[in-house]
């Protein structure tokens, strides 16, 4: 159907035999045909057998980006509706669509794809060639089946000015695609109201991926002490507050975060319980402890500290001292939230750096529980970059 055929290396394509999206430079044997970057393109494994199609592009390692595994699919306006339709439906299906992660790229079959909805605003990020093509279709008819359940969208901003786009030999770019609005949204969420700034926000504006984990907090922080550590616009710090929390501390590197943060407080009416400060962490948690402070919570929420294989190392250095410090600032009985969004730190090598971390802290951990991303970011298995969310509530007891 696609007349340029790619075919697989003998022995290659473990990958995507097992249901995953992405194939790689190294696993191809040749190319034939004619074909610009971006365009779709039948893959064929070493022996001739149909796997699929998807987008080519040479200039990225991820060559091949599978769209359909069925030999007689189309990709067309029809197939893209019926993608759309499919995750707009599991959304309302599992979760508050109010504000939601609506596409989320290889886990709704639409590689390189995310769609943020806040309130009526749509944010999109677009991560590769093949699907940037596609793009202006995809949100047409995201406009119209929102439409169908009286969610009329008032405005779309690109936010697709992540540096991976350079990789795909793409520029990096962001704006209104059509008219401008007031890129300032007000979003509601677990009872908690956030002005979301989708222009100059990190990534699309707002951290969505981790709203169920900031409820499983809040039942911990009533009429406790709180630290928020890398707490950006302060949605840790909020969740306490509003749950009652006596005193919340949150602290963020950005002072444009923590300026936010604050305006985010007075809007919920807390801000005589939460304060804010502009501060490095690595340096603050140490300065804490000498000064002898203890928290009933604690909250790390950093940044994915790898963002590749290479620098893995380095970054389990963070997430052990940064753990360490924050289990050292628990009081004995009280409780630890700490995540990693890297999808190279998995989840065993995470236990691991949370287990020797607290034996350098002298502290024993007892776990409350283990979560994910929010469920308007699935799993896709076998598509192993679709999991990065990795989320532990501990009870942290001093060593007897």
């Amino acid at each position: 159907m696609y007349h340029t055929i790619v075919t697989l290396k003998k022995g290659e394509g473990r990958t995507i035999k097992a249901g995953g999206m992405w194939i790689y430079d190294n696993e191809i044997a040749s190319i034939l045909g004619d074909f610009e970057n971006g365009d779709l393109v039948t893959v064929h494994d070493f022996d001739g057998y149909f796997m699929g199609y998807g987008f080519l592009n040479m200039n990225s390692k991820i060559r091949v980006r599978m769209m359909s595994r069925r030999k007689d699919q189309v990709i067309d306006e029809a197939f893209l509706e019926r993608r759309v339709r499919n995750a707009w439906e599991y959304r309302k299906t599992v979760c508050d669509t109010s504000c939601c992660r609506v596409i989320f790229g290889e886990a709704d079959f639409l590689p390189g794809l995310v769609v943020d909805k806040f309130s009526d605003v749509l944010v999109v990020e677009s991560l590769a060639l093949g699907i940037d093509r596609m793009k202006l279709r995809i949100l047409d008819i995201l406009k119209r089946v929102l439409a169908e359940d009286g969610i009329v969208i008032r405005g779309i901003y690109e936010r697709s000015d992540a540096k991976v786009r350079e990789q795909e030999g793409m520029k990096r770019q962001k704006g209104f695609i059509g008219g401008p609005f007031d890129t300032k949204v007000e979003i509601q969420e677990n009872g908690v109201r956030y002005l979301v700034n989708v222009e100059d926000g990190q990534k699309t504006g707002f951290f969505l991926d981790q709203k169920y984990n900031r409820l499983a907090v809040q039942r911990l922080c009533k009429g406790k002490k709180v630290l928020d550590c890398f707490t950006h616009t302060g949605s840790f710090a909020l969740n306490a507050a509003v749950a009652g929390a006596s005193s919340v501390l949150g602290v963020d590197a950005s002072e444009l975060g923590c300026e936010q943060a604050r305006e985010n407080a007075r809007l919920n009416q807390v801000e005589d319980r939460v304060t804010f400060r502009c501060a490095d962490v690595f340096e603050l948690l140490p300065e804490l402890e000498r000064k002898g402070e203890t928290y009933d919570v604690v909250i790390l929420d950093p940044p994915a500290f790898t963002k590749s294989r290479n620098s893995i190392k380095n970054a389990v250095k963070g997430y052990r001292e940064i753990n360490l410090r924050g289990m050292k600032l628990v009081r004995d009985g009280g409780y630890l939230a700490t995540c990693s969004c890297s999808h190279f730190m998995d989840q065993e090598l995470f236990a691991k750096t949370l287990r020797e971390a607290a034996h350098g802290a002298h502290r024993r951990l007892r776990q409350v529980e283990f979560r994910t991303q929010a469920c308007d970011h699935p799993i896709l298995w076998a598509a192993d970059q679709s999991y990065y969310l990795k989320f532990y509530i501990f009870q942290v007891v001093e060593e007897m």
